[in-house]
């Protein structure tokens, strides 16, 4: 018990230092720009105090739970003998690794799906268009986007190709949906890229990704470990935008048929 409370005291004051310029740049503005008095003090210290526990419980267990698990099921999912390949082979074949591509999809699905900033920044959007953009739309094509994107990133490491092929040929199609998609969606969809690499999938993904470039055949996990967030940053702005330019087409139909129908 006295050990864990000491690395629980050394994990708060560390957490303490990272968030400390933060509080100051908040408090500065607050009294020497802004000029006026924090509403309840006490309450916003308390609240703090809370954040600042809670990211150090979080950080702890990253390191103990979130990482190390998927590094395992990295270890797992590419052993010679799940895979039925000799435990010598030097090069990976592709096909061997189906398993992988499917786990990294559905942990991408499934950890999107569950993450906090997006689930903020869906139900604002629901809030703000009016009913437009649904929520659970929104949650669900950022999902499936994230889930291709770690998919495909796990195939890259696999065969070890470039990632600049795959990040530059992503972009291009996110040039061309932006000319064509609703203007409506384009900034909430650019935003679904970056709210998606939070506090939930990030530490599973990167684990996910240096323990799947550690145990397959000639790859480095320097080299070929990183790279998932960033497919899992990319496709969701493609998925939303796809979602968008989909139900604009459905609303134009079902407009037109309402008009036939009049007729």
């Amino acid at each position: 018990m006295i050990d864990w409370l000491i690395h629980f005291s050394q994990g708060f004051l560390e957490t303490c230092r990272d968030v400390l310029p933060i509080v100051a740049i908040i408090i500065g503005f607050q009294v020497l720009v802004i000029r006026k008095p924090i509403l309840h003090p006490a309450r916003t210290f308390l609240g703090f105090v809370n954040v600042l526990i809670g990211i150090t419980f979080f950080l702890d267990g990253l390191k103990m739970a979130l990482f190390p698990l998927g590094e395992l099921m990295a270890t797992q999912l590419t052993a010679p003998e799940f895979l039925g390949i000799a435990a010598d082979t030097e090069q990976a074949d592709w096909h061997n690794y189906l398993w992988v591509y499917l786990f990294a999809a559905s942990i991408g699905f499934a950890t999107t799906l569950a993450e906090p900033s997006l689930l903020a920044v869906a139900v604002k959007a629901e809030e703000i268009s009016g009913g437009a953009i649904g929520a659970w739309g929104l949650r669900i094509a950022v999902s499936i986007g994230v889930a291709f994107g770690i998919s495909l990133g796990a195939y890259r490491i696999v065969t070890g190709t470039e990632l600049y092929y795959y990040i530059i040929a992503g972009y291009i199609v996110v040039i061309i949906q932006t000319v064509f998609a609703p203007k409506l969606i384009i900034g909430l969809a650019y935003d679904s890229g970056g709210v998606t690499t939070s506090t939930v999938t990030v530490p599973l993904v990167a684990a996910l990704g240096l323990g799947l470039a550690s145990t397959v055949p000639g790859r480095n996990p320097l080299l070929d470990g990183f790279g998932l967030i960033a497919f899992a940053s990319l496709f969701p702005i493609i998925t939303v935008l796809a979602y968008a330019q989909l139900a604009e087409w459905r609303n134009k139909k079902r407009n037109s048929s309402n008009q036939s129908s009049s007729k």
